[in-house]
């Protein structure tokens, strides 16, 4: 007995925890369906013989002597009712048969009950004491909305939220009941007719085709059992079950089941269900829907109306027909529903709000740290501009994609705090979960140049400033311009609107690398950047999140960000456990910098490389950016309320076909802006600065010392190489290749 002991699997009643991979799948076998099941075709009966004999005379009595009595009582008894009967005495036989089938019958029944009592008994005692005994809590969920509220998604083991009774439509419970158990709220933990009838079914099959276990089973399976099928268990599976049904109400054990039963697919729960085939909550699923998702209890896999449409169409028939049969609904309720189609969500996991729900996962520990309930989390996250971002990348790529050479992309938008109000990872969140927005570390090209620009003028140049775009080498390091053409003597709000690299070069040397990388950081540029010559042409990788977020001060005035998605985390029940507070670090560009910047970088997008990116009479400002080789396109844009950027390029970090900031990143980028911007007033970038007249360059000396106006002195290693030059006015090339 020791040794089999030793190798029983007993239930788990610890301290009511339940690990988050609990399988909670329900056995074929453990399911008391709604009408018993098919049921069995009654064999043909064969007529009972007639104990009758013919009726013959009776031997005489001997004269003037009485007869004889018979040798046996029970037989001159039976020739007493023989002679009564008229002939008819096999009816006695019959009924002394009845009688005794109902003694035996009752016999039976009573040691049947006393050795199932003593079996449960038995099996009660290898289980912990009962008061132990605790119902695990379900899985906790998070469930992610957006600044209206609406869902994003739901994170955790289950993949949805838990729902109470009363939310719930009634035809969903009913279609359960209807066709798992039907006297649900009749029995006692186990259904007595429906063990019967399983127990009928399977002799006449000659095999296991029908289960006779409760919803109350079920779900004593599913919170406390071991997934095998063995007498022990089933003798446990009841004894939790009589625990059950005198510890909780009918309601309670029915709510239990719904948000804990497997539906498939990885649900958990109606919710997750109704969440993952019809992309809604269940507290809206129609009474179609409903039987669908009643059907999928018997094998979650063959009735799967995602990948088994017209097998999952006839389960839930049958469904419907049970609820009819029930009294649940009326016959042209049932008609009705089955006529009606059911629109399937076929790629439930490949929008980008899966993109956000992911980033905030990755959040949450830092906030609250561990969960074990179920929270809210409020986001930021503008939905219509969202699908409005999503819908702009997977456009353009349709269109332009192959011709590009280009198969992904990420968006993000962000107000003037720094509230991320749209983020889309990559093209198709079904078919890559890599965030490129927040993990992506890509070479920003020209885009980078602003910080270029910014700390120049805070070394007192200013947007009029001329410096001449030639030939230039920098320590052995020799900088061109994508169109190969120089432009000579220009001013710097040209040079930047134009993405003239030989003039980035030269200023990065000026003011020095590291001051340029200073100025980056300060304003949000948090990877690490290489503080070299090269870093004017943004050789340094960067993030598009951060990249946008160091933007931001030009759209707001001045003040630095912290990019966030979170404004707060809340129970199911409301408590409050986080709220963001603050805003960044402040002011990080004066109010007159504001200014000089937005007069070069609204010329950019008027005038410059972001022509393409142009919203009309709406002020805005931008750059452009290709990294070499056109493995990176890039363009970082803002208006006065958002500021958005948009990536493009191979996640193997192979060129494309020529793709620069100036074309399909800019094209995105005013698609989602002008969402972006709907309904809000035009108003002007922040700052004001009016430009003086440029003055007229003077000529520019062979030997290289004359720089421009407002120059500073020479550093030691550049120097101006005597090539002659190609100074035109733009051309074409000018056009396509401008960032």
């Amino acid at each position: 007995m020791a040794t089999r002991r030793a190798k029983r699997i007993e239930p788990k009643f610890d301290d009511g925890e339940r690990s988050p991979a609990l399988d909670l799948r329900l056995d074929e076998s453990d399911r008391a369906t709604g009408s018993g099941g098919a049921k069995p075709r009654s064999r043909p009966k064969k007529k009972a013989a007639n104990s009758n004999t013919s009726s013959k005379t009776k031997a005489p009595a001997a004269r003037g002597t009485a007869a004889k009595k018979p040798a046996s009582g029970r037989r001159g008894k039976g020739r007493r009712k023989s002679s009564r009967g008229g002939g008819n005495g096999g009816g006695g036989g019959i009924t002394r048969f009845l009688r005794r089938s109902v003694y035996w019958t009752v016999v039976a029944g009573i040691w049947g009950t006393i050795a199932f009592v003593g079996l449960l008994g038995y099996y009660a005692a290898h289980l912990p004491p009962t008061s132990e005994w605790a119902v695990p809590q379900r899985p906790p969920n998070v469930k992610i909305v957006a600044a209206d509220g609406s869902l994003l998604a739901n994170r955790g083991d289950t993949g949805g939220e838990s729902v109470r009774l009363e939310q719930l439509p009634p035809h969903l419970p009913e279609a359960v009941m209807a066709i798992e158990d039907r006297r649900f709220y009749y029995h006692f933990g186990i259904d007595p007719i429906g063990l019967a009838r399983a127990i009928a079914t399977n002799l006449y099959a000659g095999g296991l085709v029908q289960g006779g276990s409760t919803l109350t089973q079920q779900l004593a399976k599913n919170l406390f059992l071991e997934p095998e099928r063995t007498f022990r268990r089933k003798m446990q599976e009841v004894v939790l079950s009589f625990w059950l049904e005198a510890k909780f109400s009918k309601e309670q054990i029915l709510e239990m089941y719904l948000n804990r039963v497997y539906f498939g697919a990885g649900a958990y729960g109606v919710d997750a269900a109704a969440r993952r085939y019809f992309g809604k909550s269940a507290r809206k699923v129609t009474l179609a829907e409903a039987a669908i998702l009643a059907g999928l209890l018997k094998a979650p896999s063959r009735y799967a109306p995602n990948r088994h449409p017209k097998r999952a169409e006839k389960r839930a028939h049958t469904v419907l027909i049970a609820m009819r049969d029930a009294g649940f609904i009326t016959d042209r309720e049932a008609k009705v529903a089955i006529a009606t189609p059911t629109a399937v969500v076929s790629r439930h996991n490949s929008a980008s709000e899966n993109y956000v729900a992911d980033w905030v996962m990755d959040q949450l520990p830092s906030f609250i740290g561990s969960l074990d309930e179920d929270i809210v989390v409020d986001t930021a996250i503008d939905v219509n501009l969202q699908h409005a971002a999503e819908e702009s990348l997977r456009q353009t790529l349709s269109e332009d994609g192959k011709k590009y050479r280009v198969t992904q992309g990420a968006v993000v938008v962000l107000d003037a705090s720094g509230a991320v109000k749209a983020l889309v990872g990559g093209r198709d969140y079904g078919k890559s979960q890599f965030n490129r927005a927040i993990a992506a570390h890509r070479q920003p090209g020209s885009a980078f140049k602003p910080f270029v620009y910014l700390t120049a003028l805070e070394q007192g140049m200013t947007p009029e400033t001329i410096r001449v775009d030639e030939p230039v080498s920098i320590k052995g390091w020799r900088p061109k311009n994508y169109s190969k053409e120089y432009r000579g003597p220009v001013s710097l709000t040209r040079a930047l609107s134009k993405s003239l690299n030989t003039v980035a070069a030269r200023l990065a040397y000026e003011v020095g690398p590291k001051r340029v990388a200073r100025t980056a950081n300060r304003l949000g540029i948090t990877s690490k950047l290489k503080a070299n010559p090269s870093i004017a042409l943004g050789t340094s990788e960067v993030t598009p999140l951060e990249l946008t977020a160091a933007y931001v001060p030009f759209s707001n005035g001045g003040f630095g960000v912290v990019p966030h998605v979170i404004k707060r985390i809340r129970t199911a029940s409301n408590k409050l456990l986080y709220e963001r507070k603050g805003s960044g670090p402040g002011r990080v560009v004066s109010d007159a910098d504001v200014g000089m910047m937005n007069h070069m970088l609204r010329e950019t997008v008027l005038s410059g490389t972001g022509r393409k990116a142009s919203l009309g009479d709406r002020p805005a400002g931008g750059k452009t950016g290709t990294s070499q080789d056109f493995r990176d396109a890039w363009f970082i844009g803002y208006t006065s309320y958002f500021t958005a950027g948009v990536w493009l390029g191979n996640d193997d970090n192979s060129p494309t076909r020529r793709a620069t900031g100036g074309n399909l990143p800019a094209k995105i980028w005013a698609r989602t802006m002008q969402t972006a911007n709907e309904g809000l007033a035009v108003v002007d970038l922040p700052g004001s600065y009016r430009p003086a007249p440029e003055p007229m360059p003077e000529a520019v000396a062979m030997d290289g010392n004359d720089w421009g106006t407002d120059a500073p002195r020479r550093r030691p290693g550049m120097r101006q190489e005597i090539i002659p030059q190609k100074q035109r006015a733009p051309g074409l090339l000018e056009q396509l290749f401008g960032g």
